[in-house]
């Protein structure tokens, strides 16, 4: 897959973030990332927030293992999880939001 990237201290993600929808969701691959739609506005970096707090939640792990890397103030950002447990069972989580 190519929006995922397993790195030394992690995986890096491609997202691509639809702000103001009317429900947080994971809504498929968009090109090459992954889509989430957000109820967020993408102002005052509120849509970053929620994002990253949103798939701390899908991924049940904590927000403080997610960064973006780049793309703060893009749609399409890049974004690292850090992984204590290990990258396969990581990358197979993260695979896993596509079901």
């Amino acid at each position: 897959m190519n929006w995922i990237t397993e790195k030394p201290e992690g995986v890096v993600i491609t997202i691509f973030v639809q702000p103001r929808a009317s429900k947080n969701l994971i809504a498929g691959l968009h090109g090459d990332a992954l889509k989430i739609k957000l109820t967020a506005p993408p102002v005052d970096n509120a849509a970053n927030k929620m994002c990253l707090q949103f798939l701390a939640k899908c991924l049940d792990i904590s927000k403080s293992s997610l960064e973006i890397v780049s793309g703060q103030t893009s749609r399409t950002k890049q974004i690292l999880i850090r992984d204590a447990d290990g990258g396969k069972s990581l990358k197979e989580k993260i695979e896993s939001l596509l079901v």
